[in-house]
């Protein structure tokens, strides 16, 4: 929540502007091993009854990793895998079996001291993964099958479904499953909206630097080409994100579960705390439209204050509306630009109104929304398109081609605007 305002994502206000966008529907929380040890989980229990209060269907899958390894451990028991991807020995099964009782137990307690009605299933059949590359994975199983139907009766019954990586092959036998592939097999057979990662890790990081919001296609490029520029504890949820965007699902959030109130910031707040992955359809520039008026009155405002935009009414933003594009993340506009045309001038329009919130600055969604404006320019017959600026010269000469000209290249019924406003605004053209 940025642009100046003064509600925190966790506060009921903050929250309820986003209610009538996620009600109804269905997210995936993928709880680490390691983060339902942690002594903050039952945080996250308790933000997920807020969640669920607010009419967002919920869906847990939790991990065992870490247990299984305390196990190994306490009972010198050697085990063959750690994250149900390698071969799984009858032992390492066994052991399994026994931390993924014991997990489920906590998540079933959490949520039943929050209120919340819970139930273990066996909606998840499972197949062995067999031989690959020569070697037998033994008790390492994939998702088979979904049973959706169950799953869908017990949401409707106001019953949060836990699962946990095992799951059963057609003559009931046990198998282990990953957890990550797990969310996203189950994302896509419930037509989720969001499936939620909580690591011990802040987020997706490339080359070092946190990434707070990456394309799906572009993760799956470095993946393919650069896999070691990932940190390497996100790797392999990283490529499970991937697959969950191709197959239907728009987010996957990446969120250190070790936050207080990470989950509701992640979820409840333009920026959020971690790493969102998202489809390319996700991010969108749009033509704005009534509904967006108090929204891009109250994102231009701070740029008003400091005379980098001219002072616009909500009442003129709205009666010129269809002038507006915005640039949308997550259902929040983040960006906005305006497209003019002038009757006395009918091959020239005008780019203005531009801004970009503070927090996406630097990530090329200014470019774009200029030459998006360019576009629709030329689409509409306009030769020239023209921007006034005080304070972004810089930007419209050297990022997105644009040459200073004298006032005197305004249409006539711009010139009069332009000195009554006394802005002295540097006047920049370009070819379309």
């Amino acid at each position: 929540m940025s642009n100046g305002a003064d509600i925190k994502p966790t506060d009921l206000r903050g929250i309820l502007k986003y209610v009538p966008r996620f009600q109804g529907q269905t997210f995936v929380i993928s709880a680490d091993g390691i983060i339902v040890a942690d002594e903050n989980f039952a945080n996250i229990l308790t933000d997920i009854a807020v969640l669920r209060s607010l009419g967002i269907k919920i869906i847990i899958v939790h991990g065992i990793g870490h247990q299984i390894e305390q196990l190994s451990k306490q009972r010198s028991i050697p085990i063959t895998d750690v994250q149900g991807t390698g071969a799984a020995d009858a032992a390492t099964l066994d052991l399994a079996i026994r931390a993924s009782s014991r997990v489920t137990h906590l998540v079933i307690e959490g949520l039943t001291q929050n209120g919340l009605k819970a139930a273990l299933t066996n909606a998840v059949r499972a197949a062995p993964l067999g031989i690959i590359k020569g070697v037998d994975h033994q008790f390492t199983g994939r998702v088979d099958r979904i049973d959706k139907d169950f799953l869908n009766q017990l949401i409707e019954s106001h019953v949060v479904p836990v699962l946990n990586p095992i799951g059963f092959d057609r003559d009931g036998r046990p198998l282990r499953i990953n957890s990550d592939l797990l969310a996203a097999e189950l994302a896509e057979a419930l037509h989720a909206t969001k499936i939620i990662y909580l690591t011990p890790h802040e987020g997706l990081e490339l080359n070092g630097k946190l990434q707070h919001q990456i394309a799906a296609g572009t993760l799956k490029s470095i993946l393919e080409g650069k896999p070691e520029s990932i940190n390497e504890p996100m790797r392999s949820t990283a490529a499970h994100a991937v697959k969950a965007v191709e197959t239907g699902t728009p987010r996957i959030h990446l969120l250190d579960g070790r936050l207080m109130d990470g989950l509701l910031n992640e979820i409840f707040s333009n920026e959020g705390v971690g790493t969102l992955i998202h489809g390319n359809e996700y991010q969108q520039i749009r033509q704005a439209t009534k509904r967006d008026v108090r929204a891009i009155y109250n994102l231009t405002r701070q740029a008003v204050k400091r005379e980098e935009l001219l002072y616009r009414t909500q009442a003129a933003i709205e009666k010129n509306v269809e002038q507006f594009y915005v640039f949308e993340i997550d259902e929040n506009i983040i960006a906005c630009v305006s497209l003019q045309f002038y009757p006395d001038k009918p091959k020239f329009a005008e780019v203005g109104s531009l801004y970009v919130m503070p927090f996406y600055h630097h990530r090329g969604i200014g470019k774009k929304m200029v030459d998006y404006a360019c576009m629709m320019a030329k689409e509409r017959g306009a030769t020239n398109i023209i921007a006034l600026s005080t304070q972004a010269y810089t930007f419209f000469t050297s990022v997105v081609g644009f040459e200073e000209t004298d006032k005197e290249a305004l249409p006539e019924s711009r010139l009069k605007a332009y000195d009554d406003s006394g802005r002295n605004s540097k006047v920049l053209t370009k070819k379309l």
